[in-house]
């Protein structure tokens, strides 16, 4: 596979107008009764979806998060967080939070893009997503406290129509409430919905694969 074109038309395409909403809503859970408004108090955080080549083919960098009892407990996601006093912008939260997360260095990540931020009432938090390309497989020095293992997920696995799906989802941190949501099933034991899925929708839209 020619992942150089890739990265380099997806950097363009992450220039131009993003799909946004349109695109994060084919992956949306169905929750009645939560506002989706941003509200005053909600705190700013960003995460970094990491493509690199594998194998010759291309592949995004996910997380399993440890499990202890927060709102996103337990799920697979990007590495990222709250965005700290210390950080100049939100890009640097991304960098700052996947170094700590899974020790992969600022210094060697080019990034592409931004994609739409996306607000999640659970943990009331207004997420930016970056997008980044490094030329290496990446050797990874987890943070035991927030990381579990390491998902290197081939684009074009995760992109194919077969493993999406349907699914009841009862979230770890919250054992008394059952969603009803559109899932990637890359994997039996790993199946990404919410709020990641939905920003893998809008990268999806615009690699085109």
């Amino acid at each position: 596979m020619d992942y150089g074109k890739q990265i380099t038309y997806l950097e363009e395409k992450l220039k131009g107008p993003l799909p946004g909403a349109a695109a994060q809503r084919k992956m949306a859970s169905k929750v009645r009764g939560i506002s989706m408004d941003i509200p005053p108090d909600a705190k700013e955080s960003a995460v970094m979806g990491l493509l690199f080549p594998k194998e010759n083919d291309l592949n995004l960098l996910l997380i399993k998060r440890t499990e202890d009892g927060r709102p996103h407990s337990g799920q697979i996601g990007f590495p990222g967080g709250r965005r700290e006093d210390a950080d100049d912008n939100l890009l640097i939260t991304a960098l700052r939070e996947t170094h700590e997360e899974v020790g992969i260095p600022s210094t060697s990540i080019t990034v592409l893009g931004a994609l739409s931020s996306l607000y999640i009432p659970v943990s009331k938090s207004n997420v930016f997503p970056y997008i980044g390309f490094t030329s290496q497989q990446p050797e990874y020095v987890l943070s035991a406290d927030e990381v579990q293992y390491v998902i290197e997920v081939p684009v074009r696995e995760l992109f194919d129509p077969a493993i999406k799906s349907i699914k009841s989802i009862t979230p770890s941190a919250f054992p008394d409430i059952t969603l009803t949501t559109p899932v990637y099933e890359w994997q039996p034991e790993h199946i990404i919905w919410g709020a990641t899925a939905m920003m893998i929708a809008e990268l999806e839209e615009l690699m085109d694969f």
